[in-house]
């Protein structure tokens, strides 16, 4: 394995580590918007794509990045924002969505999870994290951050925010 190889690997390894500030349980590799690492011109180069156009977490993620890189023995880095292809629930790992869920988070759906009269008439049934009811219903398209939702689960009588599909 050649030098740039091992030093992208370590990098990768190191952001393992590096937490979102909006939901602490989460790291960036969970969130999935790192898109790329490489050695360009002796410089570590991180390409990350923003979880929507504007996130005001972006800046401190970045921030945590490099300070997690630079603690780490790296020097030269450049943090590069790419807003295309955008970036969607899909990328977070499958690991990212069950620690949502214990944190109690909903995590993104994919498809919809029950079909009933009322469920025609709200884009998707949320699971509630706590309980694992799909009795729930949407309080308010916005939660404790754009990019997620306020839900209140029927059953339990919880409030919950839901991680927007995007």
């Amino acid at each position: 394995m050649d030098a740039d190889t091992i030093q992208i690997k370590a990098a990768w390894k190191i952001l393992e580590q590096v937490a979102d500030p909006e939901v602490p349980v989460l790291t960036v590799i969970d969130l999935g918007i790192i898109r790329h690492i490489d050695i360009v011109e002796h410089r570590l180069q991180i390409t990350i794509t923003p979880t929507y156009t504007g996130c005001p977490a972006m800046d401190v993620m970045s921030m945590g990045i490099r300070m997690a890189l630079l603690e780490n023995g790296f020097k030269h880095i450049e943090i590069k924002q790419v807003l295309s292809p955008a970036w969607t629930t899909d990328w977070m790992s499958e690991s990212g969505k069950q620690k949502l869920k214990a944190y109690g988070i909903a995590p993104p759906n994919t498809t919809q999870a029950v079909c009933t009269p009322q469920s025609f008439q709200q884009e998707e049934s949320i699971q509630c994290p706590l309980c694992n009811s799909y009795h729930t219903q949407l309080i308010s398209q916005f939660g404790s951050t754009a990019c997620k939702a306020l839900y209140k689960c029927d059953d339990c009588k919880e409030p919950f925010d839901y991680f927007k599909c995007h």
